[in-house]
């Protein structure tokens, strides 16, 4: 289902899996007040093929599942961006992976503000190897704003 939304421009499934997100931020105790949901960003390459940024759009639902739970409001909030170009992560081992994504995020200069003193937790798809994940919490850590913890929808084996 997810390869179906990501890879096949499926976006009814938004709906469906940014709910599954909530979920498990419900589940992880990562729903609280002043969290703000940071979603891993695709590459450009990636958003030019596939049209849009499907896991900034699962990030959207989530916040809003949550906040029809009521107040406090969660936020989601596009912070990191690519510094510089990677490689599709697909066929790649975990060394490969580490090294294509070291030093590769930032956190955008005017998100920093909103992720100052708040509850900060990545959003992302599929846990591979750990290595995006790790690399989305040094850029966020290296910006003041220490992630709490991350929600996903799968683990790969």
């Amino acid at each position: 289902m997810l390869i179906a939304y990501k890879e096949h421009g499926r976006r009814a499934l938004a709906g469906f899996l940014g709910r599954r997100l909530a979920g498990v931020a419900v589940a992880a105790g990562h729903a609280g007040p002043g969290t703000v949901f940071v979603p891993v960003p695709a590459s450009r390459a990636s958003v030019r093929r596939r049209g849009a940024d499907p896991l900034r759009l699962l990030t959207a639902v989530l916040a809003a599942e949550l906040a029809a739970s009521g107040p406090p409001v969660p936020v989601a909030v596009r912070a990191l961006r690519h510094v510089r170009p990677v490689a599709d992560q697909a066929g790649l081992d975990a060394a490969a992976r580490r090294a294509n994504l070291a030093g590769a995020l930032a956190v955008r200069p005017r998100a920093a503000p909103l992720l100052a003193g708040r509850r900060v937790v990545v959003v992302d798809d599929v846990l591979t190897t750990g290595a995006t994940l790790a690399e989305a919490a040094r850029a966020l850590r290296r910006s003041g704003a220490p992630p709490a913890g991350a929600v996903l929808l799968a683990e790969r084996d």
